[in-house]
């Protein structure tokens, strides 16, 4: 989650989308020009330890003055690595 962040702070999106499970991932990552990241406040995290293979993490991006956003991120392991699946609905 916090790579994933940090990856949108700095515009990188190869990174975002090698951690984009293939399922869900679109062709190309598009970046909202001229957004500023400002922090990130994990919530809650369900799951993801060392012997499971999916996890849950809410968090609170701050962007800008005083935008948010609030979601809930699924996550999946495949070969031991963690990948993005979706927004939790």
């Amino acid at each position: 989650m916090r790579s994933r962040y940090t990856a949108y702070v700095y515009g990188n999106r190869e990174h975002l989308w090698r951690t984009w499970h293939p399922k869900t991932r679109p062709a190309e990552v598009a970046l909202e020009p001229g957004m500023r990241w400002t922090g990130l406040q994990i919530l809650d995290i369900r799951d993801g330890g060392p012997d499971d293979d999916t996890g849950v993490v809410e968090f609170v991006a701050s962007y800008d003055s005083t935008g948010r956003l609030h979601e809930r991120s699924r996550f999946e392991r495949r070969g031991g690595r963690w990948f993005y699946l979706d927004e939790q609905g």
